[in-house]
């Protein structure tokens, strides 16, 4: 079951955005999204894959901070 789905965003610099990403054979989307800003790639939000009950997208990314470059 490959394919996309759109998958919001909750906190850091993204919240209130979502991302369109590619699932996976199994339909899952990536375990992680690193959003990138005009920091670039070093200082992009990390976001962690969460599931989500009830109705609407049944997965969220979380953010859970900064690259490495992050000061």
């Amino acid at each position: 079951m490959e394919g996309s789905t759109e998958v919001p965003l909750v906190g850091g610099a993204g919240d209130g955005d979502s991302v369109v990403v590619e699932l996976d054979v199994h339909g899952r989307p990536p375990l992680t999204h690193h959003h990138v800003t005009d920091g670039g790639l070093g200082r992009a939000e990390i976001y962690e894959l969460e599931s989500v009950s009830g109705s609407g997208s049944p997965w969220r990314y979380r953010c859970r901070g900064r690259g490495r470059g992050a000061v």
